[in-house]
C-alpha cells in the first residue's frame, strides 16, 4: 500500500518530465511526436475505482498541456483514454478474469496481451488527440496518417520501456 502512494506519483512526474523535456523535442518529419505519457494511464492498476482513473488522466493530460500550451487537447484525450480503459480491458480479459493486485503489463500478463492492449490504447488515443487538434474533416486522411504514425513511434518506445521495466522486476 504504501509503495503505491510513493511509485505512482513519482512515475507521473517521471513521465511528465521526459515528455516536456525531451520527447517533445524529438519529431520525425516534423509532424510525427513520441507520447511516451499515456504509459501512466495504461499502467494503472487494473481494479482502481474508474472516476480516480479518470481524475487521475485528466490530470495528466493538464500538466503535459500547462507546458506545451496546447489548451486541453492532452487533458481531453488522456480522458478519453482513461474513459475507454476499462471497457478495452472487459474485451481483452482472459476467460477467467483479472487476478487481484496484477498490473496491466507485458510481465504480468504476457507480451500478445499487452501489445493488443497498449496498440488499441495508444491508436485511440493518438487518433482523438490528433483530430481534436485539426478539428476538422477535410484533412482526415492527413490527420489518419499522423495519428498511425505517431502510433507506431509511441508503441516502439513503450515496448522498449516495458523491456526494461520488465527486466527490472525480474531482478527483484
Amino acid at each position: 500500500m504504501i509503495k503505491t502512494f510513493i511509485t505512482y506519483p513519482l512515475q507521473f512526474i517521471l513521465f511528465v518530465l521526459f515528455q516536456v523535456l525531451i520527447l517533445n523535442n524529438i519529431q520525425l518529419g516534423g509532424t510525427v511526436n513520441p507520447y511516451l505519457y499515456i504509459l501512466f494511464i495504461l499502467w494503472l492498476p487494473i481494479e482502481w475505482n474508474k472516476a480516480f482513473v479518470l481524475g487521475i488522466s485528466f490530470l495528466l493530460g493538464l500538466s503535459i498541456d500547462v507546458f506545451t500550451d496546447t489548451m486541453g487537447m492532452h487533458a481531453s484525450a488522456c480522458v478519453f483514454l482513461g474513459f475507454i480503459r476499462p471497457y478495452l480491458l472487459n474485451v481483452l480479459a482472459p476467460r477467467d478474469g483479472y487476478e487481484l493486485n496484477v498490473p496491466p503489463t507485458a510481465g504480468a500478463l504476457g507480451w500478445v496481451w499487452f501489445l493488443q492492449y497498449a496498440t488499441i490504447g495508444v491508436l485511440l488515443h493518438h487518433s482523438f488527440l490528433f483530430f481534436v487538434e485539426v478539428f476538422r474533416f477535410s484533412e482526415f486522411f492527413d490527420t489518419l496518417g499522423r495519428a498511425l504514425a505517431s502510433t507506431i513511434f509511441s508503441l516502439i518506445m513503450i515496448i522498449l520501456v516495458q523491456v526494461f521495466s520488465s527486466n527490472t522486476e525480474d531482478r527483484r
